[in-house]
């Protein structure tokens, strides 16, 4: 048995030893990057940065209701998203069905849009707040930030470059003139940096989503496996009672004993770190998803057929986008400003309109039929599960709380009555193992900015120093 004992332990500090070489450099890249995601987020384009770039609505224009818009799709239920903007100085309704589908359908004539021009792109990009010289860059399929999926309904993208100090360029679809994306010269310079290498986010294998998963997986668990032997290794070594000569309580020197003595300093925080991030991918499709099933809308609207108005109201303030919902039976337009408030309006007289609140907990107890709404909330302010950190979030917000078996809550915004967000058991237990992990997303941390700065530099500090010291000392092993 105690041959069996040295021979596993052995085999334990060979494996660490040089499998550690190569992860070494994936934990210091993570480290070092993570830095700099705590400051720059991935490009994206954000509700309110969207709203910023529309021009306002000529209603003068608009001939087709919504109806008539509906029936020109061809659609046969009413669309998971129908909205009223313009395409340049051209009013256009923007229709997404339930399968993911987009169409835009001119509300001037009522043609299909099928393509935009570039003159058309160019004349999008002017209305941006950053434009001052608009120009095409170049048109692209795919590229560094355009990679992900969410973008397939909208290719190929204009490029376009707006001419000002930052360096900002759209993306605007070539299919219906959306503005799909802007990215700015800080933004691309420091995610190379960042989120790139952190994520591992080379074009050419993120645009195989199944691909990168399935790599990502298997980086991070290997690297969490060498995470675990390294504890191991360094609790088997470290003698706090009866120590080394000198009253060493390692017996290493130099970058070994960095390694080791750091390693169980912030060992806890690198492998929670790592099993947090290879759960961000969800393995095996354990955790339950985010989005909200058609069932579950379609009952809140309690409405199916294409219809909702057969004239058009028009808005007695500057209006950027209309959206047209049902809520409990009810139909609403949702008219935004470019500043990103929202407003509801009756479709019939187009007078804003508040939602009373007592029909908005009628109509989230339908959601669920199976159960019933067991606790209403007002949120005033953030906490565990509903806060602002690195986007933002609406308050107040309402929160029902079912009593279903997985305990569900849905988060619903008292202004516009949109369902914001759903969540269950098994979401708020990745909330903790992910979030609260990996990005230490602890409500008192972030109450108390810089403290949540502080720790996170803090830790990523002592990750950096574990994970460089064990590329110096792998990088001599392979020396000699």
């Amino acid at each position: 048995m105690s041959r069996v004992k040295r021979t596993l332990r052995r085999w334990l500090y060979i494996g660490h030893r040089w499998v550690g070489i190569v992860t070494c450099l994936f934990f210091a890249m993570w480290f070092i990057s993570g830095v700099v995601m705590m400051y720059v987020a991935f490009p994206g384009l954000s509700e309110k940065e969207r709203l910023t770039a529309l021009p306002v609505i000529q209603w003068t224009k608009v001939t087709l209701s919504p109806d008539d818009a509906m029936k020109a799709a061809g659609a046969t239920h009413y669309p998971r998203d129908l909205r009223l903007s313009m395409l340049a100085d051209e009013p256009v309704y923007r229709i997404t069905g339930w399968d993911g589908r987009r169409q835009a359908i001119s509300a001037a004539d009522g043609r299909i849009i099928t393509g935009v021009s570039e003159q058309q792109a160019l004349a999008v990009a002017q209305h941006h707040p950053a434009s001052r010289s608009p120009h095409l860059e170049e048109m692209v399929d795919r590229d560094q930030w355009s990679v992900t999926a969410r973008y397939d309904p909208l290719r190929p993208l204009y490029l376009i470059g707006l001419g000002d100090d930052a360096g900002t360029r759209l993306y605007v679809s070539s299919r219906s003139g959306e503005i799909a994306l802007d990215t700015n010269h800080t933004e691309r310079v420091w995610n190379w940096l960042g989120s790139i290498p952190h994520w591992i986010y080379p074009t050419v294998l993120r645009k195989d989503g199944p691909l990168w998963r399935l790599v990502v997986l298997w980086i991070s668990g290997i690297c969490l496996i060498v995470g675990v032997t390294g504890i191991w290794i360094g609790i088997l070594r470290v003698r706090l009672k009866r120590r080394y000569a000198n009253g060493r309580i390692t017996p290493y020197r130099g970058w070994m004993a960095w390694h080791h003595v750091t390693g169980l300093i912030a060992g806890a925080f690198v492998l929670t770190w790592m099993f947090s991030g290879w759960l961000s991918l969800n393995p095996g499709d354990y955790f339950t998803g985010r989005n909200t099933g058609r069932e579950v809308l379609q009952r809140y609207a309690a409405h199916d057929a294409p219809t909702i108005a057969t004239k058009l109201p028009t808005p007695q303030f500057p209006v950027v986008e209309a959206r047209f919902v049902w809520l409990d039976g009810s139909p609403m337009m949702i008219a935004a400003s470019r500043d990103g408030t929202q407003r509801p309006l009756d479709v019939t007289s187009g007078q804003t309109t508040a939602i009373p609140q007592d029909r908005l907990w009628t109509a989230a107890a339908k959601l669920l039929p199976q159960a019933r709404v067991a606790e209403r909330m007002v949120l005033e302010e953030y906490d565990s599960h509903w806060y602002a950190h690195h986007h933002d979030r609406e308050l107040p917000v309402l929160r029902a709380v079912f009593d279903d078996d997985t305990k569900t809550w849905f988060h619903i915004s008292p202004v516009t009555g949109d369902i914001l967000g759903r969540t269950d058991s098994s979401r708020r237990t990745y909330r903790w193992l992910f979030n609260a992990l990996h990005s230490l997303d602890f409500r008192l941390l972030l109450m108390y900015r810089p403290a949540w700065d502080i720790v996170v530099w803090l830790l990523s500090i002592l990750g950096t120093i574990v994970s460089m010291s064990g590329v110096v000392v792998g990088w001599r092993y392979l020396r000699n």
